[in-house]
């Protein structure tokens, strides 16, 4: 759980510094926004997924299944 927190927190501040690196280079500010979008929707979704697979690994770790 703990390595998700990080892997969230990285991908955060790459949220904010990517789009300030490209305005610093020379690139429009809405293209920069938008980049900032793009990044902010992709980590949204990379971080649900890895909280439903925590919580499904955690289901499986309490309650072992059966074998038929």
């Amino acid at each position: 759980m703990e390595q998700a927190d990080d892997v969230v927190r990285w991908a955060a501040f790459c949220c904010v510094l990517v789009p300030v690196v490209l305005v610093v280079y020379g690139t429009s500010l809405g293209g920069a926004a938008g980049t900032a979008l793009g990044l902010v929707s992709v980590t949204a979704a990379c971080r649900l997924l890895l909280r439903r697979s925590e919580r499904g690994l955690h289901a499986e770790t309490v309650r072992p299944r059966r074998r038929n």
